[in-house]
């Protein structure tokens, strides 16, 4: 094999792996995107001081749980929107939580370059979460029951988006 063919190869697997890696596709409104039934106690984070959070805390307000990396550019361009939503929704009965799994230095970093106002935190449990791609929001009511996962960019200040955000919010089924 010539070396150009080799490196198209390298090129090519790279490319494959960014792209299962930072998934950019809007998604239906169902949004239902894991396989597996997730409890909001499954969740594992830590502030950025590595001191554990209690998500219980939480019961009785919704809770809007967004994972992405500071490598991941629909991430990035999805903050506006979510930042957006988080000041329309400012008076109701949600918690939006950014989550990612790098360290903290590097979300510190990312911090000090931005102007938003997200409570960000760590997140310990990726690989039992089976979050295979990023960005990918959890919304589970106020009960703690996931009623919202999906895998993509989603414009979150649209108009549909903020409704399905409220109906989760007033969603107490257990």
């Amino acid at each position: 094999m010539t070396l150009p063919l080799r490196m198209t190869h390298k090129a090519i697997y790279l490319l494959l792996f960014i792209l299962a890696s930072c998934s950019a596709g809007k998604k239906d409104q169902s949004g239902s995107s894991t396989s597996m039934e997730v409890d909001i106690a499954q969740v594992q984070l830590t502030d950025l001081d590595d001191q554990p959070i209690d998500l219980a805390q939480y019961r009785g307000k919704a809770v809007f749980i967004n994972f992405w990396a500071t490598w991941c550019k629909p991430c990035i361009q999805e903050m506006p929107t979510i930042a957006s939503a988080q000041t329309y929704l400012d008076n109701e009965k949600v918690i939006f939580l950014l989550a990612s799994n790098e360290n903290v230095e590097e979300i510190e970093t990312f911090i000090k370059r931005q102007t938003y106002s997200f409570h960000f935190v760590r997140l310990v449990n990726m690989e039992a979460l089976r979050i295979q791609a990023l960005p990918t929001t959890f919304i589970f009511n106020a009960a703690g029951k996931l009623k919202f996962s999906e895998v993509g960019y989603r414009k979150w200040n649209e108009p549909d988006n903020l409704a399905l955000i409220t109906k989760i919010i007033n969603d107490h089924e257990k």
